[in-house]
């Protein structure tokens, strides 16, 4: 930015995800130019690293133990604690890769080991936090797809609730009441990712600061931002 506001202003940052150390930064950048983000770095961490944000919100999400970066994990601990679990770090997991999306009670330390490796090959400079190993859950499949739902909240009012998987149209929506429950977290703009499971229950699969989370595949980002316009912004200083 060549030019700052010549008063204070109050802004929302959307854009690519940060560590929390380089949100912050960024965070009091912007503030010696008068601009004010509206999402603390306080905000900004609790909602962005899921360890943070679970002790509130764990009877409706999946199980996790956390283990410091490059910390040789126990596998028995685990197998012990998960009938299947999945390994992450604070942040994100590695789908996409030969990684595998879950382990079970076959797994041996030897292998895990093996495994952590890739791992940590493939997050690389975007590890954050430390590591999470999450419970597996079994997920509802609707033509091949998982049934989940991506809620935006701004202000502690729901913005916007899309389908995040590329599911059909025609499968149920996540329950308003539970969308609405978690609608007062310690943020201000946040996401919190809901799945359906094989009997129908629901659950909390991932949270995320709504700076940096994408919309939802098809979601129109017109209609976003509009919404996100008319719901205005508070006072941030």
């Amino acid at each position: 930015m060549s030019e700052k506001p010549e008063t204070d202003v109050c802004a929302v940052y959307r854009g690519w995800m940060m560590k929390p150390d380089q949100y912050k930064d960024f965070f009091a950048r912007l503030a010696q130019r008068h601009i004010h983000l509206l999402t603390t770095p306080e905000m900004y961490e609790r909602m962005h690293l899921f360890p943070m944000i679970y002790p509130q919100i764990q009877e409706d999400t999946a199980r996790i133990m956390t283990f410091p970066l490059y910390e040789r994990i126990d596998v028995e601990q685990l197998k012990r604690s998960f009938r299947r679990f999945m390994v992450k770090d604070y942040v994100k997991s590695v789908k996409g890769t030969e990684f595998p999306s879950f382990f079970d009670e076959t797994i041996t330390q030897e292998a895990f080991d093996r495994w952590m490796e890739v791992f940590y090959h493939y997050r690389a400079n975007l590890l954050t936090g430390g590591i999470c190993i999450k419970e597996f859950l079994p997920l509802k499949h609707y033509a091949g797809k998982t049934n989940e739902y991506r809620v935006f909240y701004f202000q502690h009012e729901i913005l916007s609730i899309c389908r995040n998987s590329l599911q059909p149209d025609t499968v149920p929506e996540v329950p308003k009441g539970l969308a609405l429950k978690w609608k007062d977290l310690d943020s201000v703009f946040y996401t919190v990712d809901y799945v359906e499971l094989e009997d129908g229950t629901w659950k909390i699969i991932e949270t995320g600061d709504g700076s940096v989370s994408g919309l939802s595949d098809g979601q129109e980002a017109r209609s976003f931002f509009r919404a996100l316009a008319i719901c205005g912004i508070q006072d941030c200083r």
